[in-house]
């Protein structure tokens, strides 16, 4: 069973209104084992709603059309579909009444334009659930398709599909099916380095039919590795994607720091909270946002002890026996990661600095920076070169930092320091 969506609205194609509906869609989809390969937008121009609908039922079993529902001279959906199936729109009484009630009861006069809500193309069906006053429809087209109309309100459309649309596509469906999906995040390799490691395993995929690997660029947030895996249950399905997790994080190592909801910062917070350990930071080139993302994290507090911030050309107040050296060089930021520790009683302590620019300083180019790291009875720097300007150096250097600091703790021997 293949199900196409197609979002109705020009606002949509304009960015007034964010698509969220058809991401929640494609996602319910997937969990009921219906494959569905394509998403549209579509303005609210009757001619090219038709042309969607049409494209969307030559190419799979269904589709899901999703807004222009409204009781508005734009809200046209009901029209296309009309047209689709070749019938003419009728309107039925008892929908009527109902939408006249809903708007009585809530003490509202209701226009008369709102009975447009009640209209449907001849041989369709309304969806049972009605939470708001325009109805959802089901419609069958020739060949044993099927189009669904959801309103646009997410909260409506929503309980549309899971009441009715998806157990009737999975009854339609025969066969049961699950489709699973766990997100693998990296840091430290290229999107073409993460493919050549992997290219066996996806060449080995690719006749076992067992699952599929993909590849999402994600900016500041790493390289994503996504496992899909269908199977005819749930259980099996999870089981599939289960294995195949084994196999990539064998191959890459620790350039996977995590998976799905985990963030880079939760991973550091969960490995020294494992080691019954505490961490404080010192920024000047990242200006808080080291600490910002570590206090974001649900439990924190009983693993993070906080963060001395400055600007980049100075050292944070608060820190001592500092070095006799520029802000922006190794010893200040391996210095700064080892008092920081003192100044706020933590195990381990990490540092920031380097150049944001525009200009050079001390003989560095902006986007110079150096992450400090202390740990044990050692603390550290390294360089590194980031691009950008600005903001973007800054969120680099934090997720480098927090990378080069996971890599650490993995070094270390499993006993407590």
């Amino acid at each position: 069973m293949r199900c196409e969506v197609v979002a109705v609205g020009t606002e949509l194609l304009l960015g007034q209104i964010v698509d969220t509906n058809s991401s929640w869609i494609g996602e319910r989809l997937a969990l009921a084992g219906i494959d569905s390969h394509f998403q549209t937008k579509v303005g609210d121009n009757l001619e090219r709603i038709v042309s969607c609908i049409r494209l969307a039922l030559s190419r799979g079993d269904a589709v899901v059309v999703c807004g222009g529902l409204g009781p508005t001279q734009d809200d046209i959906t009901r029209e296309a579909l009309a047209a689709v199936m070749g019938v003419e729109l009728r309107r039925d009484p008892e929908m009527g009444a109902r939408i006249r009630h809903m708007f009585e009861s809530r003490g509202r006069r209701m226009t008369e334009n709102n009975l447009r809500q009640a209209e449907l193309p001849e041989g369709a069906a309304f969806i049972p659930e009605l939470p708001g006053t325009a109805p959802g429809l089901i419609c069958p087209v020739a060949g044993g398709k099927v189009a669904y109309a959801v309103p646009g309100v997410p909260w409506e459309m929503r309980l549309m599909l899971e009441g009715t649309v998806l157990p009737d596509l999975k009854r339609r469906a025969g066969a049961p099916a699950a489709i699973r999906s766990r997100v693998i995040k990296t840091w430290g390799e290229t999107e073409s380095g993460l493919a050549e490691r992997l290219a066996g395993r996806i060449a080995a995929l690719d006749r076992s039919g067992a699952a599929t690997l993909a590849f999402q660029a994600s900016g500041v947030e790493g390289l994503k590795v996504r496992i899909t895996a269908k199977a005819g249950d749930d259980a099996a399905a999870r089981a599939r994607v289960a294995e195949e997790e084994r196999h990539v994080r064998a191959i890459l190592g620790d350039v996977v720091f995590g998976a799905d909801d985990e963030t880079m910062e939760s991973v550091v917070l969960d490995m020294v909270r494992a080691r019954g350990k505490t961490l404080a930071v010192a920024e000047t080139l990242t200006g808080g946002l080291l600490g910002a993302r570590m206090t974001a994290v649900p439990g924190a507090g009983d693993v993070f002890r906080g963060a001395l911030v400055s600007t980049p050309d100075r050292a944070p107040a608060g820190v001592g026996g500092l070095p006799d050296a520029p802000v922006a060089s190794p010893e200040t930021a391996s210095a700064l990661a080892d008092a920081v520790r003192g100044a706020l009683g933590a195990d381990f302590g990490l540092a920031t600095t380097g150049v944001i620019g525009p200009e050079p300083a001390n003989g560095r180019k902006p986007g110079t920076v150096f992450l400090g790291v202390a740990l044990g009875g050692r603390a550290e720097a390294r360089e590194a070169r980031l691009p950008g300007r600005g903001r973007r150096i800054r969120e680099y250097a934090t997720i480098g930092l927090l990378n080069h600091f996971r890599r650490a703790l993995l070094a270390l021997p499993p006993s407590p320091l």
